[in-house]
Protein backbone atom coordinates (compact mmCIF):
# COMPACT_ATOMS: atom_id res chain seq x y z
CA UNK A 1 0.00 0.00 0.00
CA UNK A 2 1.27 3.41 -0.95
CA UNK A 3 2.31 5.58 2.24
CA UNK A 4 2.96 9.48 1.61
CA UNK A 5 6.46 10.03 2.72
CA UNK A 6 5.55 13.12 4.22
CA UNK A 7 2.18 15.09 5.81
CA UNK A 8 0.50 17.29 3.59
CA UNK A 9 0.50 20.81 4.31
CA UNK A 10 -2.48 22.60 5.12
CA UNK A 11 -1.77 24.74 1.98
CA UNK A 12 -1.26 22.09 -0.46
CA UNK A 13 -4.02 20.16 0.66
CA UNK A 14 -6.12 23.65 0.80
CA UNK A 15 -4.50 24.20 -2.67
CA UNK A 16 -5.47 21.11 -4.13
CA UNK A 17 -9.26 21.51 -2.42
CA UNK A 18 -9.69 24.75 -4.55
CA UNK A 19 -10.76 23.08 -7.87
CA UNK A 20 -13.19 21.31 -5.87
CA UNK A 21 -15.90 23.79 -5.45
CA UNK A 22 -19.13 24.17 -7.55
CA UNK A 23 -19.67 26.65 -10.18
CA UNK A 24 -22.99 27.92 -10.92
CA UNK A 25 -23.43 27.45 -14.97
CA UNK A 26 -22.89 30.60 -17.00
CA UNK A 27 -25.31 31.87 -18.94
CA UNK A 28 -25.05 34.66 -21.78
CA UNK A 29 -27.69 36.94 -23.14
CA UNK A 30 -29.05 36.16 -26.65
CA UNK A 31 -28.86 39.14 -28.85
CA UNK A 32 -31.71 38.55 -31.47
CA UNK A 33 -34.21 37.54 -28.45
CA UNK A 34 -32.82 38.90 -25.28
CA UNK A 35 -33.09 35.45 -23.37
CA UNK A 36 -30.66 34.17 -21.40
CA UNK A 37 -29.21 31.10 -22.25
CA UNK A 38 -25.85 28.49 -22.09
CA UNK A 39 -23.08 29.10 -23.89
CA UNK A 40 -22.76 27.36 -27.07
CA UNK A 41 -26.21 25.91 -26.67
CA UNK A 42 -29.27 26.62 -29.16
CA UNK A 43 -31.33 29.25 -28.11
CA UNK A 44 -34.74 27.38 -27.71
CA UNK A 45 -37.35 30.31 -27.87
CA UNK A 46 -36.67 31.31 -31.21
CA UNK A 47 -34.52 27.83 -32.12
CA UNK A 48 -31.35 29.31 -34.41
CA UNK A 49 -27.85 29.04 -33.21
CA UNK A 50 -25.54 31.63 -33.94
CA UNK A 51 -27.59 33.49 -36.87
CA UNK A 52 -29.11 30.15 -37.89
CA UNK A 53 -32.47 28.70 -37.68
CA UNK A 54 -32.15 25.15 -36.26
CA UNK A 55 -34.93 24.15 -34.86
CA UNK A 56 -38.73 24.45 -36.07
CA UNK A 57 -40.41 26.37 -33.20
CA UNK A 58 -43.65 24.96 -31.99
CA UNK A 59 -46.72 27.56 -31.72
CA UNK A 60 -48.09 27.55 -28.28
CA UNK A 61 -51.75 27.65 -28.57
Amino acid sequence: MAVPKRKVSRMKRGNRRSHDKLQAPTYVEDKDSGELRRPHHIDLKSGRYRGRQVLEVKEET
